[in-house]
């Protein structure tokens, strides 16, 4: 039983896009602007965001149609530097990063259908696990259902974020921020490290494109444009809508709102449009969820397909031909993050720094690949070779080095939870051979 090639150029792109755009657009730019308060400096670090993502993207590519396999990032760790570095980076997304980015954004659309229906904390860990149960039962009932759902809420996300845009760029004015005077902050460098780690969160999830690799049709071509494509288009929505909060309120007033775009939107549009917003983010969150649940599980599946990982995970249902099983383990393990570990501030605080080393790694094993493989076939080479993946493989080593020395309790927590795979690994390890003989 294999895995089926049904999903198309639109339905890649439409992951790339929604696993970027979560709720990091709607969070973010308060804590941006507390750090840089000036409209140039706020914009300019939209747009080296942008040319991180599209850096990141330009690289993957090369990637991802060379090795167009689910499990997408492991494939590529696996091949570049041995079973080792696949199997910590799909323990690394099992364990922290993709169930504690699930739980999170959980706990966020919980929190915004609050806006609706109050809600004691409880209740909204309760409507979280609910939505988490949804989005399992559409993405196991088959990869087809689960691109749909991805296209439908990517689409009414971006809607969402749009209207906030035309609202900003046709209601607000330039003059809000004062763009005429360059201001420069008095703690630049430290401002400018802050107001990164903010866009760099937002920025990330377009490599979820690559999980899915094996289901893509025409993956050699569908991935590598999915994953720029998508890329783009997430810089154009995200600097857009920051010069459309910047014309609808200064710096000041971004920094200390909570609720940022309902309070932009709520200048020129009133109350009603709050509501309008708190849809728009829940459908976001909610949205991303989904993604999330669909692409990750093709990592552990690979995983154990290859003998790393619990053998059971490796099994394709025999009605929807989906990881049914991996699906599942990683939703209940984000329920338990969920029931007993607790915020959304909580939840994120690990997962970032350990995500940023396989970034930089996977980015890296591009040159790994065109050493170990000179004479392969590539369907795709990354432009502007070498210069762009350096570009990303430098974001990305600032950004850990960054959190080592500014964050160093959170970087030791990630530290320790890859260490903790070492014993998993060579019990695995010891299990499969066994097995084979």
């Amino acid at each position: 039983m294999e895995l089926e090639q049904r999903l198309t150029l639109f339905d890649m792109i439409m992951i790339a896009v929604g696993s970027t755009i979560g709720s990091g657009i709607f969070l973010t730019p308060s804590m941006i602007a507390g750090a840089l308060p000036s409209p140039h400096f706020i914009v300019i670090v939209w747009i080296l965001g942008g040319i991180m993502a599209l850096s990141g993207a330009l690289t993957y590519a090369e990637l991802g149609a060379l090795f167009p396999k689910a499990g997408g990032v492991y494939v590529f760790l696996k091949e570049s530097y041995g079973e080792f570095a696949g199997f910590l980076f799909g323990w690394a997304y099992f364990l922290v990063v993709n169930t504690g980015a699930i739980a999170a954004l959980s706990i966020a659309f919980a929190t915004y259908f609050g806006y609706f229906v109050p809600l004691s904390p409880m209740g909204v860990k309760l409507c979280a696990v609910s939505g988490i149960v949804i989005v399992t039962a559409v993405n196991v009932r088959g990869v087809k259902t689960g691109g749909i759902f991805s296209d439908v809420f990517t689409v009414l996300k971006l809607a969402g974020i749009v209207g906030v845009i035309v609202i900003g760029f046709l209601w607000g004015n330039a003059s809000k921020s004062d763009f005429t005077s360059l201001t420069v902050p008095g703690n630049l460098s430290g401002g400018f490290a802050i107001a990164m780690v903010g866009v760099l969160w937002s920025y990330g999830g377009w490599q979820h494109a690559t999980f899915a690799s094996a289901e893509a049709k025409q993956p050699h071509r569908t991935i590598p444009l999915a994953m720029v494509i998508g890329a783009l288009i997430v810089t154009l929505v995200y600097v857009s809508v920051n010069v459309a909060y910047l014309f609808l309120l200064t710096p000041g007033q971004i920094a200390h709102s909570s609720s940022l775009a309902a309070d932009a939107v709520e200048t020129v549009v009133g109350r009603a449009g709050g509501g309008a917003i708190a849809v728009a983010i829940f459908i976001s969150t909610f949205g991303t969820t989904g993604i999330f649940t669909l692409t990750a599980p093709r990592i552990y599946y690979a995983m154990a397909s290859d003998g790393l990982f619990i053998r059971t995970l490796a099994k394709i249902h025999p009605q929807f031909h989906t990881p049914a099983n991996a699906i599942l383990i990683q939703s209940l393990w984000a329920i338990v993050l969920i029931l007993f570990w607790g915020t959304f501030e909580n939840l994120i605080s690990y997962v970032v720094f350990t995500d940023w080393i396989f970034f930089a790694l996977t980015a890296a094993s591009v040159f790994v690949f065109r050493r170990k493989f000179p004479n392969r076939e590539r369907r795709y080479k990354t432009f502007g070779y070498p210069v762009t993946p350096l570009i990303f493989i430098s974001f990305a080593v600032w950004f850990v080095v960054s959190t080592l020395i500014e964050k160093p309790a959170q970087a030791a927590a990630g530290i320790v939870m890859l260490l903790l795979g070492l014993p998993v690994f060579y019990v695995m390890k010891k299990k499969a051979k066994s097995t084979r003989f």
